[in-house]
């Protein structure tokens, strides 16, 4: 069998035939048997076998070309500043490859024309580009997997029809992007494993973020109270399975082709990291794990009627305080609020490593979650852990297994019942006998033993 390296083939023979008729470049690894797509026009293709192996630097693709795929290779160095000369390139894909160097700051000149740009899984590193231009056509930005730094370039703001955001697993150094909240198509925000930081509940600052159903801000340094206010614009979550007569997925369908521009996109679902080929518009997930928030769980999360994945694991979190119950007893500080059983559509609940207490509450989807959604919150009692709750006192009683409970039940009742039993023959043998000798020899002995001394 040949090795991998005996079918490299250099990306310039392969694409040396390109002349400026060209508008579509298709070089990707798709399936067993994938194939080099070269569409010259809205009707006119051309299917080339690829072995998907292409090395070397990537060229300058022709000024007309429109989609540019070249995903899964062995592609190397920097993206030449040559590729900001194709004015009309809309799509631009080099997600896994072995790029280096930093990003062209020309891409935010182009995004007046770039629909979609994804340079992840490369090992890109300096910056985003600053400058996107005023009227940004942007509907999909990814460059997670990289080893970008700095921050989130304000200028964003400008691409009003951006659907997702995904710069996970890079170096940012940022606080909250809450003027993001200004973009009404933004569906898919994803700003994992990062170094962002600060409190997100700013009162000064309005936000919306009506239309996002996915938002991951795990492995952060993100610190204070939960959002509420956050929580309370998400307006896709609270409503999202109201007038829903179909199954829509997050893709760009023009004349050419439907693009799946989610495709690849990860997230981490009961512990596992998950790569999804496509995504539905009613894939609900909010996960603020690996933070820093503390305080209160908002009564507000019980809104998000649509949710499907809430994870707020690995934080300092102690569930609503008496102020947001309206009681005074601080028995009530700590525990999960019971408006959360209005989740109907929660799959995955994780709640684990925080400092909650209590009650964990009962019905609907709670009794279908296991020891797994709470570990490590030594003070929650209930169903499903080894701990049942004493309702008189809000305490603790620990049990290993129901039978247990059950034997030191019997064992009390065997006790009174013998000592009944050996009462009444004893007194019905004093009745009946007088005074019986065995019972006086006892009592005389006894009472010799004390004389004595």
């Amino acid at each position: 069998m040949n090795s991998v390296a005996e079918h490299l083939i250099p990306i310039q023979y392969v694409l040396m035939a390109f002349s400026t008729s060209i508008e579509f470049a298709y070089l990707t690894n798709l399936n067993l048997f994938p194939t080099l797509l070269l569409f010259l026009g809205k009707n006119t293709s051309m299917t080339l076998p690829c072995p998907n192996f292409l090395s070397g630097r990537i060229p300058t693709p022709p000024p007309s070309l429109l989609w540019y795929f070249v995903s899964r290779n062995k592609l190397v160095e920097d993206i030449p500043s040559s590729i900001c000369n194709s004015s009309s390139l809309k799509v631009l894909t080099l997600w896994n490859n072995s790029f280096n160097g930093t990003i062209p700051e020309c891409i935010g000149n182009l995004s007046s024309s770039l629909s979609h740009v994804d340079l992840g899984n490369n090992n890109f590193h300096g910056k985003i580009p600053e400058c996107f231009a005023k009227y940004c056509t942007l509907q999909s930005f990814r460059i997670n997997n990289n080893q970008i730094g700095r921050s989130l370039p304000r200028s964003l703001g400008n691409c009003k029809d951006l659907n997702l955001l995904d710069v996970g697993n890079n170096n940012l150094n940022d606080t909250f992007p809450n003027w993001l909240g200004n973009l009404d198509h933004l569906q898919v925000l994803v700003l994992r494993s990062n170094k962002f930081f600060g409190q997100m509940d700013n009162s000064d600052v309005t936000v919306s973020f009506t239309r996002l159903h996915v938002i991951d801000l795990s492995c952060n340094d993100f610190s204070g109270y939960l959002p509420t206010n956050f929580f309370k614009n998400l307006h896709s979550i609270r409503k999202g399975h109201e007038n829903k007569l179909e199954l829509e997925y997050m893709e760009d369908v023009s004349d050419y082709i439907a693009f799946n521009y989610v495709y690849g996109l990860s997230l981490t679902v009961k512990g596992s990291e998950i790569e999804f080929q496509s995504l539905s518009t009613i894939w609900m997930v909010i996960d603020f794990s690996d933070n820093q928030f503390f305080g209160a769980l908002p009564k507000t999360l019980g809104e998000l009627h649509s949710l499907i994945v809430l994870n707020l694991s690995h934080n300092c979190l102690t569930g609503p305080s008496p102020s947001s119950l309206d009681l005074s007893s601080n028995k009530f500080q700590g525990r999960i609020p019971t408006e959360l059983t209005n989740l109907g559509f929660l799959e995955v609940l994780n709640l684990s490593q925080n400092n909650l207490k209590g009650p964990i509450p009962q019905g609907k989807q709670f009794d279908g979650f296991t020891n797994d959604s709470y570990k490590e919150n030594l003070g929650l009692c209930g169903f499903p852990l080894s701990k049942r709750c004493d309702n008189d006192r809000g305490t603790l009683v620990k049990f290993d297994r129901d039978d247990d409970e059950l034997n030191w039940k019997f064992s009390i009742l065997m006790g009174y019942g013998c000592g009944l039993v050996l009462g009444l023959s004893m007194g019905y043998i004093v009745f009946t006998t007088g005074k019986p000798w065995w019972l006086i020899m006892i009592i005389k002995l006894v009472q010799q033993r004390f004389t004595r001394r």
